[in-house]
């Protein structure tokens, strides 16, 4: 990928200040390999000259910039790999461990070809980082209506990372603030769904379920 409650966040409205904020969430989404770590410094300057001010994203990188790398990584790896709760797969959150997730992977992988996008090999196309890019690459319009359809589960995501005290919930933050709000519907439900957890079917569809196997690291 290119580098290019709200508390501390303002609602970008330009498209290309939005790109440029998305693609600033897609990266520090992403687990903190040898690459992203040799660019924070980069990548803070770049949070500095977003047009639109960022509190939330730059107390983010005062906390990113300080850490060490092997904390860095498995802070990562036990917030985004261990937990359900704050996996990064947004269909998870939809359809959990069911058919109707497959059928959505493939959706979501089509609207990338249709715009002439390819997503990475090995990663999935429902990873927040690769739906962040796609939204900052294709526009307002088309790329951001996967993360619309998957508010729900955004909001999910950034409930679970405040409760655990993450950082990275700073993150969630500004990347919610830059999308339209939920009703008090949809607040329902995700109360609900927060409880009673993604609809279930184990059959057949391990190959799509978050990586949660405590004894799996990172390279």
């Amino acid at each position: 990928m290119r580098l290019l409650s709200r508390p501390d966040t303002t609602y970008v409205e330009r498209p290309e200040d939005r790109a440029a904020l998305l693609r600033l969430v897609s990266l520090l989404l992403q687990y903190p390999d040898a690459g992203l770590l040799a660019a924070r410094a980069e990548l803070g300057r770049a949070v500095a000259a977003l047009p639109v001010p960022q509190p939330a994203l730059e107390e983010f990188m005062r906390w990113f910039g300080d850490r060490d790398p092997m904390s860095l990584a498995r802070d990562y790896v036990r917030t985004f790999d261990l937990r359900r709760r704050s996996s990064l797969y947004l269909t998870y959150y939809l359809h959990g461990d069911t058919r109707r997730r497959g059928m959505a992977l493939l959706t979501l992988k089509q609207r990338y070809r249709v715009a002439g996008l390819t997503p990475p090999e090995g990663e999935l196309p429902d990873f927040l980082p690769v739906v962040c890019e796609f939204a900052a690459l294709a526009g307002p319009s088309a790329g951001e209506a996967p993360l619309r359809q998957h508010r729900k589960g955004l909001e999910l995501i950034r409930t679970a990372l405040r409760a655990a005290g993450s950082p990275y919930a700073l993150v969630l933050d500004v990347l919610c603030a830059a999308l339209p709000d939920l009703s008090e519907a949809e607040r329902l439900a995700v109360a609900d769904l927060a409880l009673a957890g993604p609809p279930a079917e184990e059959v057949g569809l391990a190959p799509y379920g978050p990586p949660l196997n405590e004894m799996e690291v990172r390279p």
